[in-house]
């Protein structure tokens, strides 16, 4: 009885240890007797004990190496320190496994390779200037190279583009001059408009000024001949009036003393009056009738017997 539950312990051990459960995104690579047999996927598998071996457990996720700078030269002979960087993923087990031997320094060395023929036709300016067409490049040729050791390059990119010393201060000094003459651009067209935009204030303020005069003087001359009217009207209302009221000989004559009363009331040296005030009399009848009737010549035949003067 103790016999037989030793050899039912030792033949669960013996199943259990041969079961194998392959995780999410690895595969298995199995060989019996040494030789290839298959490549377990994902989930439950039975290796038969002795006979069958785990050649190689693969993982199928994507990858990434960072390699180190490489010494390139360009074609104008400018060494420079170049590194890169490169994703893989491995789609058959079983080319990864028997296709080569160590296949992440393959890649190694073909990546360095690879980048010293692209950068060797290039220049220093185009090199820097051209990481897309250096990426590509790198990517189908490697992607070409490693199909026969079952792994596929998604993706290659430089991600340092070291130059020597000299180069870089070169450089350094051409962007700078470079960035003061953008500057120097810049301020020209700035003070270029500022110019512009103050010569127009300027005229627009000119225009604005003469249309402004024109109509000051303009509303000035309206504004005096309408003056002017208002008082030839008002001259001429008067003049009406007084025709229509036919005043009398002796309102004109009153009216012919508070005038020289008014004369004499201001500050001027010599006064002349007439040597005989009562020919006022006369010469207001003359007045009246012209008012009444302007066609007559009344006023002529006044001015006929002028009154003496005195001073």
């Amino acid at each position: 009885m103790t016999l037989l539950i030793v050899i039912l312990t030792i033949l669960v051990i013996f199943i259990v240890t041969n079961i194998r459960i392959v995780p999410q995104a690895h595969v298995f690579v199995i060989e019996r007797l040494g030789a290839y047999l298959s490549t377990w996927r994902v989930g439950l598998h039975f290796k038969l004990p002795v006979i069958d071996r785990i050649a190689k457990k693969v993982s199928l996720k994507e990858k990434v190496i960072d390699f180190d700078p490489q010494p390139v030269i360009t074609k104008d002979n400018v060494t420079m320190q170049i590194d890169t960087v490169v994703y893989y993923q491995i789609t058959d087990a079983k080319l990864f496994t028997y296709g080569i031997e160590q296949p992440i320094v393959a890649i190694e060395n073909l990546t360095a390779t690879t980048l010293r023929n692209i950068i060797g036709d290039l220049e220093l300016d185009e090199t820097l200037t051209s990481r897309d067409v250096i990426n590509t490049r790198m990517r189908t040729i490697l992607d070409d190279a490693t199909d026969a050791w079952g792994i596929k390059v998604n993706r290659v990119e430089v991600k340092n583009i070291m130059p020597p010393k000299d180069i870089q201060e070169a450089m350094e000094k051409q962007m700078r001059a470079e960035r003061e003459r953008r500057e120097a651009i810049l301020r020209a067209e700035g003070e270029k408009k500022s110019a512009i935009l103050v010569a127009e204030g300027q005229k627009e303020a000119t225009i604005l000024s003469s249309e402004a005069d024109r109509m000051a003087a303009i509303r000035r001359a309206e504004g005096e001949a309408e003056a002017i009217l208002k008082v030839q009207e008002a001259t001429a209302r008067g003049l009406k009036m007084i025709r229509e009221s036919e005043p009398n000989s002796q309102v004109i004559a009153l009216q012919s003393l508070e005038a020289l009363v008014k004369v004499a009331d201001g500050q001027a040296t010599k006064i002349i009056i007439p040597s005989d005030i009562q020919n006022i009399a006369g010469l207001v009848t003359s007045i009246s009738e012209m008012i009444k009737d302007p066609n007559k010549k009344s006023l002529s035949s006044a001015s006929e017997n002028p009154g003496k003067t005195k001073s």
